[in-house]
């Protein structure tokens, strides 16, 4: 069974950092897309960051020079660093992944959440 561990969330104030971390575990073959969205409340879930496997990377316009999603190898979690954090900034982030499995079905998986808040 896949499972997604996210890590990292908290509070924080107007222009600090925080960083999430995503651990995949479980019968994974391949992961082909991996990342993060959120969802702030009475709005809906959005994209945040992607990074795929041959290292291209994708981000919301909201968070372009300030958030930074990366990996070290193909064994390792995959993090969001979130610097100069704003209020608008504040939701639940879930982390995100695209991948088949040992018995090559691919699917899209997603964590629990971690809450994220910025305030003063």
């Amino acid at each position: 069974q896949v499972r997604l561990v996210e890590s990292g969330g908290g509070l924080v104030q107007p222009g600090g950092s925080l960083r999430l971390s995503c651990a995949p575990s479980g019968s994974i073959f391949s992961i082909y897309t991996m990342g993060w969205y959120r969802q702030a409340p009475g709005k809906q879930r959005e994209m945040v960051a992607l990074l795929t496997s041959d290292g291209n990377t994708n981000y919301a316009d909201s968070v372009k020079g300030r958030f930074t999603i990366s990996r070290d190898n193909a064994k390792n979690p995959w993090y969001l660093q979130m610097n100069s954090l704003k209020p608008e900034d504040t939701a639940v982030y879930y982390c995100y992944a695209s991948l088949r499995d040992v018995n090559r079905i691919r699917a899209n998986y997603w964590g629990q959440g971690t809450q994220v808040t910025v305030s003063s």
